[in-house]
């Protein structure tokens, strides 16, 4: 083999170790991103329930919570999916009592803590309605990736409806999230699944 193509032969198995060499010290150096697997859901609030008491997430620890976000003048959504909760919880039996409904309000210019009593009254004594400053809700609101947008009535402004996303939320005893239910979810899927989910808990 001519010098010249040795040379050349040479230098190219040197740049393929060099190369080799340096993705093998980048793989070394580098660190993979990694998923947690933790959705992101949840988290710090300071609201007022329906008896006019300010409360925390931390009020809730120890328990399963169940969240529902919407507003006490919704037509259809929200009562359908309160009234499924409400009748899940009562086919649970005993169990239910590891578990604690939560409806929040994404309306707190009219939903004020007097409104939430009258209204969490009709769907059983469980119920517990939060409310609180519009700055308040928006954080909750934020913590939970609930969208919600007022649509205004432009022949009538005070009587406006609330476009928001339906979707229950389980948080475990440690208010960390546990799972969530679509608003097609029934009474029987929800008692099921809340029952499996409380099994699985040590």
């Amino acid at each position: 083999m001519p010098r010249r193509a040795v040379l050349v032969f040479a230098a190219a198995v040197l740049l393929i170790a060099a190369a080799l060499g340096g993705y093998a010290w980048m793989n070394r150096h580098t660190v993979a991103p990694q998923g947690s697997g933790v959705a992101l859901v949840g988290g710090p609030f300071t609201l007022t329930d329906q008896e006019g008491r300010r409360v925390t997430e931390k009020d809730f620890l120890g328990r399963y919570m169940l969240v529902f976000f919407g507003f006490t003048y919704c037509p259809d959504i929200c009562p359908t999916e309160l009234q499924v909760m409400t009748a899940a919880l009562d086919a649970m039996g005993p169990a239910a009592e590891k578990i604690q409904p939560v409806f929040v309000s994404i309306d707190p210019e009219r939903d004020t803590p007097e409104v939430m009593k009258a209204y969490v009254a009709n769907f059983g004594p469980r119920l517990i309605g939060l409310t609180g400053t519009p700055e308040e809700i928006a954080a909750v609101a934020k913590a939970y990736r609930v969208y919600y947008a007022k649509a205004a009535n432009q022949n009538a402004p005070d009587d406006y409806l609330m476009d928001h996303s339906s979707i229950i939320y389980l948080m475990g005893p440690d208010g960390s999230f546990v799972k969530h239910f679509a608003y097609t979810t029934d009474v029987e899927r929800l008692t099921s699944e809340l029952k499996q989910a409380i099994a699985a808990s040590p």
